[in-house]
């Protein structure tokens, strides 16, 4: 009894671990996350990189920002396989704390220098130096979930070839692309109507 309590301290310190360690250094908010989420997929065995493209769908079909809603899923189905709800709701809370600790920490020490710090040029030279680094994170997030979701990167050990492409994906996409940005009556539609009707698309062609 003592040796599975003693699993599961460790397992919901190191769910904190790694996602302080996400929330510490995403410089630009959820989507910067992702990188870190793919990381943590490969060393941990919580979940896989496809856990993490559905996550990404499901945090940008529902309310709060991405990255909370991935930390509160990832944490709710690693607590979930130690023991059903108790468990996962304490991972679901451990692993959003996490991601959010850092955030809060940085903020309140950020508010509490900037006002005498605001026209210093260290401090300047600071930010001009991470605008570019949360572009590069954001831009890698966005380059890996377009890989996964509109290639099959597994069939490139077969060599290239047309099924190579998700041309179902290909052309959800370019679909979308034309009616949020080309189409006048659909282009003003809100972002829910085009979510709904892509994931009915998704059930009934399969994908």
């Amino acid at each position: 009894m003592t040796s599975i309590l003693s699993v599961r301290i460790m397992l919901f310190l190191r769910l904190f671990y790694e996602f302080f360690k996400t929330g510490l250094f995403a410089v630009g908010g959820g989507m910067a996350t992702i990188p870190f989420l793919y990381n943590m997929a490969d060393n941990t065995g919580w979940f896989t990189r496809m856990d993490v493209d559905n996550m990404i769908a499901v945090g940008e079909s529902t309310p709060g920002p991405i990255g909370v809603n991935m930390a509160t899923y990832v944490g709710y189905i690693t607590g979930a396989n130690e023991g059903g709800l108790p468990f996962a709701i304490l991972g679901a809370v451990v692993a959003t704390l996490g991601l959010v600790t850092p955030s809060v920490i940085v903020i309140l020490i950020i508010a509490s220098f900037l006002k005498s710090f605001r026209n210093n040029r260290y401090v300047e030279s600071a930010f001009y130096g991470l605008r570019p680094a949360s572009t590069g994170l954001i831009a890698a997030a966005g380059l890996s979930v377009i890989v996964s979701n509109l290639f099959f990167a597994e069939t490139l050990a077969e060599g290239f070839s047309m099924a190579f492409f998700n041309w179902k994906g290909i052309v959800l996409a370019a679909v979308l692309w034309v009616l949020t940005n080309k189409v006048k009556q659909t282009k003003k539609l809100h972002p829910i109507i085009f979510i709904g009707a892509s994931a009915v698309v998704g059930i009934v062609l399969g994908m």
